[in-house]
């Protein structure tokens, strides 16, 4: 059951975020960021409340979107920020009131723009969101799967806002780097993966990042329960493969 709170509590912001399916082992730190050191320096000053206030990222499915709003979203929490994390393919059904009072927190972050696109009921609400939080001099960050110019928005004021400020395209992997990231992830939780169980792993498993650090994970907590380190014939008694 979704409840919408009547204010938000800007000491706590995490208790509000967690419930919208915000991940606690997002962070910027542990994005792999081949192609888009830009885009990550620029999210460590918007977490921090320094540079360009008002962010747009967008690229393909998979490409890491959802990974770096949650990870500013911890960056900015972590600094002593209030953040808020609104993925729009969890809260379309709710309505647009869930845009209310945000201007009071420090960061919004905003995914998966695009469902909302079309749609008076939510564009006009994200219309008067983005000048609330302009006028408060708060931050906004928002995701999507095309630039502002490609979305067939209704509003032309909506339209001519999201045009406003940085626009970054969020570059995903290629197989080599899914496999760099998954062994540099490796690396950052204490697991020695070897490049041919690397590459084992990323010719038998989804090829989505998020799908291979679910595997990761599962194959990290196999090993610490076994007390067997992360080879071949592991990865293959494990996964049944």
């Amino acid at each position: 059951m979704f409840d919408q709170p009547d204010s938000f509590d800007v000491d706590n912001p995490f208790q509000l975020a967690l419930s919208f399916g915000m991940r606690d082992d997002t962070t910027l730190e542990n994005f792999y960021p081949l192609r888009n050191e830009s885009v990550v320096r620029q999210l460590k000053q918007l977490a921090a409340g320094q540079g360009e206030p008002y962010l747009f990222l967008w690229g393909e499915s998979g490409a890491g979107r959802s990974h770096l709003l949650q990870a500013s979203c911890h960056r900015a929490g972590a600094l002593g920020r209030s953040a808020f994390y609104l993925p729009l393919d969890q809260l379309l059904g709710h309505g647009p009131s869930v845009l209310e009072g945000l201007e009071s927190l420090d960061l919004v972050c905003i995914d998966q723009l695009q469902l909302a696109v079309g749609s008076p009921e939510w564009e006009e609400p994200l219309f008067h969101l983005f000048n609330r939080l302009r006028d408060a001099g708060r931050s906004l960050l928002i995701a999507a799967d095309r630039p502002p110019r490609q979305l067939p928005l209704q509003l032309p004021d909506l339209k001519s806002r999201l045009s406003w400020g940085l626009v970054y395209r969020v570059w995903g992997l290629d197989d080599e780097g899914k496999c760099e990231a998954l062994k540099a992830r490796a690396q950052q939780r204490g697991i020695d993966l070897a490049d041919d169980v690397a590459q084992f792993i990323m010719h038998r498993s989804p090829r989505r990042t998020g799908e291979l650090f679910a595997l990761l994970n599962q194959l990290d907590r196999a090993s610490l329960a076994a007390q067997r380190r992360i080879t071949i014939p592991f990865v293959k008694e494990v996964m049944d493969w």
